[in-house]
């Protein structure tokens, strides 16, 4: 009897008595797996070209499974029947010793299915899978896991419709009817399996939709349902964390996006689900509330101009955070390391990097925060222009993002925050007397605290003096200053009496840490 471990992959290969039409859906069979407790559960199985199709389930409890297999067009050859043992998992992997990611029970942050908090630190390697060999892809992923990244957000899809990968093959044709590419797909399954072995969430966006040509623009709403069910029959097995439609403006086609949402999550949502939305822009109420969307993922962008900053310190993601029902709020595609800023159009360093994911994570109840490098998205094999963003100008080979100055601030950053409770840090504002920098959103200091930790942490971006507010501390006594270039404190001080006043070692950014100890 086949084996495999618990929350991994279990595949099963089924062959057709012919090859579909061109009018077959390619996710036309289903098969219902039954728990060793009785508990059934029905997911679809895959076309994989030809005669070949496949279902892969990933088993939750420890024991004997059987299937039966249906195709709903009748096709011959798919109606089967098999079973498996699934047995504990002996490594260590963590994705498989604690259970999928769900959102934790206060849904403030994510969780492993234990409830083990989980801290989401992502990359954005958008062409990764797509454009990468897979020794580069496994020395890539070995070395963030090893930086202390948790995710890898990444395309599934040629971005553009009309678009070709270094195969020439499309994720789908049009025309004379529109129809999947299996090989298209086949091909990323190592890749996509690689990111779990080596201890990290796969977060694939379905649906890129920035631009006219994209798939979610270009495609009508049956055909971006038949693609997206497709990828989540190929891949949902897998420990993902699935980002529905990438870069998008959601706002005019809404509620054709909640349908597809329902229909692809409403009968099997064992994986968490969000949108991506386009920079600076906020269609997240549409769907708060909606059974399928589990957390707010949006993107502050590329912008230095004051407007830009005032956005993200100030604007939608802090005047909605308290919107009800309450949900994690992670940036996941703030100022990317190496990008040209869209106003000075000057490189972001990795200043500009920390300043947006310390803001970030402490002006919302503190989830994670997502990370990018230019030379990571693109994944250029050697220096070029940005494929489908020429404008960015020249971007330097894949290698060269793999460890630069804003990665090991991304490495700190983790580490600063695992050594806190900040599974219970909220936006607390008014722990400041008042904002030094006034208007000016370059000098705006972002402060969270924990009441029930006596904990409260800010973050200055340019040094310089803050004002506490004394009313406001819960519990402050001592003080002390993070450096986040370089990942250490100074020694700690004990809280001045009123006026509560701290002057930050230099003109750098600093992090203040308050405790009652």
């Amino acid at each position: 009897m086949k084996q495999v471990s618990q929350w991994h992959v279990y595949e099963a290969v089924l062959t057709a008595g012919q090859p579909p039409d061109d009018a077959a859906d390619e996710t036309s069979l289903k098969v219902e797996f039954a728990a060793p407790s009785g508990a059934r559960r029905t997911v679809n199985g895959f076309w994989d070209g030809g005669q070949t199709w496949r279902v892969r389930f990933s088993p939750d409890q420890i024991g004997q499974w059987t299937w039966q297999s249906r195709c709903a067009d009748g096709t011959p050859g798919l109606a089967s029947q098999g079973h498996f043992s699934c047995i504990p998992y002996e490594g260590d992997n963590p994705l498989y010793t604690k259970g999928p990611l769900k959102v934790s029970a206060d849904r403030r942050h994510l969780a492993w299915g234990d409830g083990e908090r989980f801290f989401w630190l992502a990359d954005t390697a958008w062409n990764g899978v797509l454009c990468s060999r897979e020794n580069d892809w496994d020395r890539y992923l070995q070395t963030r896991r090893g930086q202390g990244f948790t995710a890898i957000q990444f395309v599934t899809t040629t971005w553009r419709a009309f678009e070709k990968d270094p195969q020439g093959l499309t994720s789908f044709v049009e025309s004379p009817r529109f129809r999947i590419v299996p090989e298209f797909f086949r091909k990323l399954d190592a890749k996509v399996s690689a990111v779990n072995a080596h201890g990290l969430i796969a977060s694939p966006v379905m649906i890129w939709s920035c631009r006219p040509n994209d798939p979610g623009r270009k495609l009508g709403e049956n055909e971006i349902l038949r693609l997206a069910r497709y990828i989540q029959a190929r891949w949902g097995a897998h420990q993902v964390v699935w980002i529905l439609g990438g870069d998008g403006n959601y706002e005019p086609n809404g509620e054709m996006w909640s349908r597809v949402g329902h229909a692809l999550f409403d009968q099997r949502h064992d994986r968490l689900v969000t949108m991506h939305m386009g920079g600076q822009q906020w269609t997240a109420e549409r769907f708060r509330g909606q059974s399928w969307f589990d957390f707010i993922g949006y993107q502050s962008g590329h912008g230095d101009a004051q407007a830009h900053l005032q956005w993200l310190v100030q604007g939608p993601p802090v005047a909605n955070r308290d919107n009800q029902p309450p949900l994690p709020v992670i940036n996941m595609e703030p100022n990317y390391e190496m990008h040209p800023s869209y106003d000075s159009k000057s490189f972001f360093g990795a200043f500009e990097v920390r300043r947006a994911c310390y803001w970030s994570l402490l002006l919302g109840p503190t989830a994670g925060v997502t990370f990018g490098v230019s030379p990571i998205w693109c994944w250029l094999e050697k220096a070029a222009l940005a494929p489908g963003h020429e404008s960015l100008g020249m971007v330097e080979a894949w290698h060269v993002g793999i460890e630069t100055p804003g990665t090991a601030a991304m490495t700190l950053l983790r580490q600063f925050f695992e050594e806190l409770p900040w599974e219970h840090l909220q936006p607390a504002q008014q722990v400041l007397a008042d904002q030094p920098g006034g208007a000016d959103p370059t000098r705006f200091i972002a402060a969270a605290a924990s009441p029930e930790d006596r904990l409260t942490v800010l973050y200055l971006p340019v040094g310089g003096t803050v004002k506490l507010n004394p009313d406001k501390l819960v519990g402050a006594k001592s003080a002390r200053w993070f450096d986040p270039r370089r990942g250490r404190y100074t020694e700690k001080t004990a809280l001045p009496q009123p006026p509560r006043e701290l002057t930050a070692p230099s003109d750098e950014d600093w992090l203040l840490v308050l405790t009652d100890a």
